[in-house]
């Protein structure tokens, strides 16, 4: 009889195709909570498949706990940083994720955050919520920022993407329709693009998208989105060098991973004016944010705690393509979404 196991309970609809699979015994962590990393360690062993999410970090030890049984590890998540990906492929064992179902749900709040941030949203609700806003009223330029896009004035616009993969390209969608003019964006990969790049802002009305290196994504663009996979070739890549070369009237939007923005770098460029503002729905260190945490109480900086994909369509998506990544892996040898190990 198979053992699996699950380390979060994923919602109904998934949990009942778990369970459909005739033989497979479910070991399931019963709180509503990450699963305790002792008790995987000690649960893992003999198991052939397993369910995870961001919450579990999936170790060399926990791994090396399983044995030879293990085959198919499948996390509900775009990400994979909380997963040893060596210790995996040193063992043949196959990793299922959930990309590409959560695409438009991450792309809209990204807007949102831009948005917000833009707008001056966290201080003009400060005020609201103190009891304040009646001593000043209303006034010709309290809480203004910069537009998002040509704006009335018809002035060029250009939005930057670090990493211009499915989420960044539906975020530049949404974009156009503020009336951007201009596209940069900055990618590892050197496969020619021009002809799509070409394509895409014919498509949407730009006047150019283009490729460009990171000084110059920094200088040029009036927002940047961070859309890159975490891990070390991206750790501080958004570093002091790079928020010194933005716009101070530019704003910086986060909904990637926490490491790729160096926290200290961020907080002081928010102090010292190097940059307009600073959305984030991720942040180094998350969950264990203290309130006693600088960006939480930066008036230009809003800061939502890694809720991307919250929606109620998205989450059970990724939760049924996360089933079905495993019960396909073990039944069929054939994963839905695998994420190539190297």
């Amino acid at each position: 009889m198979p053992k699996i196991l699950v380390c979060r309970d994923i919602g109904d609809k998934a949990m009942a195709l778990l369970r459909a699979q005739p033989d497979w015994e479910l070991v399931v962590w019963p709180n509503d909570s990450p699963a305790d990393a002792r008790w995987v360690e000690d649960k893992v062993q003999g198991c052939a498949g397993m369910i995870c999410t961001l919450g579990e970090k999936i170790t060399e030890r926990i791994v090396g706990a399983a044995g030879d049984q293990l085959k198919v590890v499948s996390t509900m998540s775009v990400g994979v940083d909380h997963v040893d990906l060596h210790a995996l492929a040193k063992r043949g064992i196959r990793l299922g994720y959930t990309p590409d179902v959560l695409t438009d749900a991450v792309a809209d709040c990204s807007i949102m955050l831009a948005l917000m941030a833009s707008r001056c949203v966290t201080p003009a609700q400060s005020m609201l919520r103190s009891g304040t806003w009646g001593t000043l009223g209303w006034g010709p330029y309290l809480f203004c920022g910069p537009q998002l896009g040509a704006g009335p004035t018809g002035k060029q616009s250009t939005v930057g993407f670090l990493g211009f993969g499915r989420i960044s390209q539906a975020t530049l969608v949404r974009m156009a329709a503020f009336g951007v003019t201009h596209c940069v964006y900055y990618n590892s990969g050197r496969v020619d693009r021009t002809a799509a790049d070409a394509a895409l802002a014919a498509k949407l009305g730009l006047q150019s998208v283009k490729r460009v290196e990171l000084p110059e994504l920094a200088s040029t663009s009036d927002v940047i989105f961070t859309l890159v996979p975490g891990g070390k070739e991206t750790l501080h890549i958004v570093d002091e060098a790079f928020l010194r070369r933005m716009k101070k009237t530019a704003v910086l939007v986060n909904p990637g991973r926490g490491p790729i923005v160096d926290t200290n770098a961020l907080i002081d460029a928010l102090k010292e004016g190097w940059i307009w503002g600073a959305g984030l729905d991720v942040i180094e260190g998350e969950p264990h944010i203290p309130a006693t945490h600088p960006l939480l109480h930066e008036p230009r900086c809003v800061i939502i705690p890694h809720i991307g994909s919250a929606t109620i369509e998205t989450r059970e998506a990724m939760a049924m393509l996360c089933a079905q990544n495993l019960v396909g892996g073990l039944t069929e040898g054939k994963i839905d979404v695998e994420y190539t190990l190297s």
